[in-house]
């Protein structure tokens, strides 16, 4: 398997439109009277997106892919009549504000460490790969842009730190998602070369290796001779092309993906036998629980944003999609198969990190494309629903054991403090000391906001 697509080294503090406050970017047009143009502007006044003092922080982004039901997980209405109410009951937890459902035993145990919000919604399509691209992105993609992830945006502006790539996808890219959409899963705008890292690979499986992370000796001669030549032929490339930005972009992610492929820390870094069985054990061995598990050994390595897809398709797997009936998944298999991996793999993450002094420092979100429908379905699940959903929050920050926002009686809608995802994108800046209201380098050379404007942290998290 070839990879050389890695991501590039960046850093942070460099003058351009990356780094370009909104309310300066506003003042602009007041220049041109002065004779100075937005270039000459943005050298004269360098200003930094990244704030002081988060030079540690990461993000371990949990995706639900499917979509979990907020009505029998984390916003339940034990009032409500038996076709929106569901069959379970929730329980009390070890935040006063906080009860969730039964099935999740091990999150009503660590509920001081994580903060829920339960009035998220979108106007995106109520089908999964919308809801991939716009909860992961902030925005829904339109006009052919494609806006990058929030992996991308962090590699983008963070840069790496020694041989690991800053953006890394486990344990693989999202399959299919019934739209034929973009999953949002990418460097979009950005280029390739904010493209995550993909593990390709289950790392619950016995005798788990990284594929081209084997020592340089187990790789075969061969294999190594293919990857130099690559540089060779660049090296050799006509002086047009050695002066463009393709090749240089090229040599970059050659020498990204070559350090990547050798190195020792690397190695280390995914490497699960270094881990005692018992802990091993305590994540649960299965593909999600050792996603967890090789997810905090990424960030002690440096590894600056990972995004974790709970499952990799909603066809064929036993899913958060509970429809109820097949292919889907019903309320029961979400109860005796998603439930007990999901609760055992999340609490052992949050108590790892807390146990190792790395949480504070570690934002675990929890995100999802959408919610289920109020009403139970005649198969006995609940379908998608977009309108209204719950998210969670832990680390970086955050303060746990609260409650943003409430639902209607229903959990149909939003009744208190609506939250849209481009307030949970810049929440997940804000934690990596990322300005959400600075600006990228955007299609044609044009600057393009971190988020909307009107997109602002969720700080009630933080304070």
């Amino acid at each position: 398997m070839e990879m050389f697509d890695f991501l590039s080294e960046s850093k942070p503090g460099l003058c351009g439109t990356s780094h370009l406050k909104r309310r300066e970017f506003l003042q602009v047009g007041a220049l041109s009277a002065l004779g100075l143009s937005l270039p000459q502007y943005l050298s004269a006044k360098e200003r930094g997106a990244v704030k002081a003092g988060h030079d540690e922080r990461a993000c371990i982004l949990l995706f639900n892919l499917g979509g979990p039901s907020q009505l029998d997980l984390w916003d339940m209405k034990p009032d409500a009549p038996s076709e929106v109410r569901g069959p379970f009951r929730p329980i009390s937890t070890k935040s006063p504000e906080i009860q969730i459902s039964e099935v999740l035993p091990l999150h009503a145990k660590i509920a001081d460490q994580f903060s829920l919000v339960r009035s998220c919604h979108h106007d995106g399509a109520a089908v999964h790969d919308a809801g991939w691209q716009i909860m992961q992105t902030g925005r829904r993609f339109t006009g052919g842009v494609q806006t990058p992830h929030m992996g991308a945006v962090a590699s983008h502006l963070l840069g790496r730190k020694g041989d690991l790539p800053p953006f890394v996808v486990l344990p693989e890219l999202m399959g299919r998602g019934g739209g034929n959409l973009p999953n949002g899963q990418a460097g979009g705008f950005l280029g390739k070369a904010h493209d995550p890292f993909a593990l390709m690979a289950d790392p619950s499986q016995p005798n788990f290796k990284v594929p081209d992370l084997l020592p340089p000796d187990l790789m075969g001669a061969v294999r190594l001779e293919r990857r130099q030549r690559m540089r060779e032929v660049v090296e050799s490339a006509v002086a047009q092309f050695e002066a463009s930005e393709d090749a240089r972009l090229m040599d970059e992610n050659f020498h990204a993906a070559f350090q990547l492929m050798t190195s020792e820390q690397a190695r280390s870094a995914f490497d699960l036998s270094k881990e005692s069985e018992a802990v091993r054990d305590r994540y649960g061995r299965n593909r999600f629980g050792q996603c967890c598990l090789l997810a905090r050994r990424l960030v002690e390595s440096g590894v600056r944003f990972i995004t974790i897809n709970t499952f990799l398709t909603v066809f064929g797997e036993t899913t958060w999609d509970i429809h109820g009936s097949k292919p889907f998944t019903s309320i029961d298999g979400m109860k005796n198969v998603v439930c007990p991996m999901y609760d055992q793999a999340y609490s052992a993450l949050i108590e790892d990190l807390q146990q190792r002094g790395m949480l504070q420092n570690t934002m675990v979100a929890a995100l999802s494309e959408f919610g289920r429908t109020p009403k139970v379905n005649p198969a006995g699940g609940r379908d998608h629903w977009p309108q209204c959903f719950s998210v969670s929050f832990a680390g970086g920050g955050v303060k746990g054991g609260r409650v943003i926002g409430k639902s209607d009686p229903i959990g149909g809608f939003p009744a208190e403090r609506p939250v849209l995802p481009g307030d949970l994108v810049a929440t997940v800046f804000h934690s990596l000391g990322l300005d959400h209201e600075s600006f990228l380098p955007g299609p044609a050379g044009r600057p393009f906001p971190l988020v909307d404007l009107g997109r602002a942290p969720i700080r009630e998290l933080f304070t």
